[in-house]
């Protein structure tokens, strides 16, 4: 079976695609590299033995996305991860995430329905919850107000999807996962970000003297040392979950809904300053950091019930926070020798 995987060559994208792979699926790709870089595919290469075609469109441009599908016609279904996604870059620039991220999946969509295209999943993200009132959070949770733009893609994507899979056979998943991070244990894929934009990023790059120092946003929130918690999943394990899924829809044979929603994190919480231990713990790295200001658009603390995906997907997460440290840090390293 052909899977079409938008953003292919993005962070969680390749880590899937080698997922894919390894468990039969043919794939291909689908990143303009706006935010990525192909070269990413030299390393799915060297884990899979497998060169994976990228299609180097905009999925804003209809016309593009449809001659992709045009030429793969035997393609079943699609992983959606191609959209924008740094809190930070949303608020400042609200217009840019409104746009890319709901006109590439309103294009997708389109492409779906006209190619029938029967097996959807879409990368959804903890953020949708905003500031719960309630912790853990489970997928039947109520989405608060969402804390930045790139949080409203994502209650308005789903919201859309939600809406589409009324209409037709189509069978969606919709992901919501927490804080995705390490690498691939081979060294060969990982999180390729310049200007760091999440935490980890950040610590590895302070660790290897590319940033002088690490800054926390704050430690003053209602946690248990005063600075932001989430729940940290290892990006192997949410590869793994989105082979899982397609799977699921594919044998489903029972009267579910065309669309479903599944929490996927790690069911526990760490916050910033554990996770700096955490990583010193795993790598015998000191790491410099400094308590700052806090930044527009954080969330206090979530983490998950996953429960769902555990009982339906039969999906079970492997890695441990040092394991999402101990990888990071590994590709890290790799990236000082290659250049990305």
């Amino acid at each position: 079976m052909k899977i079409a995987v938008t953003g292919g060559c993005g962070y969680i994208g390749s880590h899937t695609l080698v997922d894919l792979i390894e468990n039969g699926f043919e794939v291909i790709s689908i990143d303009n590299n706006s935010r990525s870089t192909e070269q990413i595919l030299t390393g799915v290469e060297q884990i899979t033995g497998i060169k994976v075609r990228n299609y180097a469109v905009d999925m804003c441009n209809l016309d593009a996305l449809r001659a992709v599908f045009e030429k793969n016609p035997d393609v079943a279904g699609v992983i959606h991860f191609a959209a924008y996604k740094w809190v930070g870059e949303s608020v400042e620039e609200p217009l840019l995430y409104y746009r890319n991220n709901l006109d590439s999946l309103l294009n997708l969509l389109s492409c779906i329905n006209d190619y029938g295209i029967r097996y959807h999943v879409f990368s959804s993200s903890c953020s949708v919850y905003g500031n719960p009132i309630e912790l853990p959070v489970t997928e039947n949770t109520p989405l608060s107000v969402a804390e930045s733009p790139y949080a409203m893609t994502k209650q308005v994507g789903e919201r859309i999807i939600t809406d589409f899979a009324k209409t037709g056979t189509h069978q969606h998943i919709l992901l919501r996962y927490f804080n995705p991070v390490g690498a691939h244990p081979s060294g060969h894929i990982g999180e390729i970000q310049p200007i760091p934009q999440n935490l980890v990023p950040y610590i590895t790059q302070t660790a290897a003297g590319l940033r002088p120092q690490l800054r926390v946003f704050g430690n003053t929130y209602n946690t248990r040392d005063g600075t932001c918690l989430r729940d940290y999943i290892h990006v192997c394990d949410i590869a793994y979950a989105h082979t899982l899924a397609l799977q699921y829809l594919v044998n489903k044979t029972d009267n579910t809904p065309n669309c479903e929603i599944f929490n996927l994190g790690l069911g526990e919480g760490a916050t910033v300053l554990e996770v700096i231990t955490a990583f010193e713990r795993a790598t015998n790295e000191p790491l410099n950091y400094q308590i700052v200001e806090k930044r527009a658009g954080d969330v206090e603390k979530i983490y998950s019930d996953n429960t769902k995906a555990k009982k339906v997907l039969h999906w079970r997460p492997k890695y441990t926070l040092d394991d999402m440290m101990a990888t990071a840090w590994a590709w890290q390293k790799q990236l000082l020798i290659i250049n990305y």
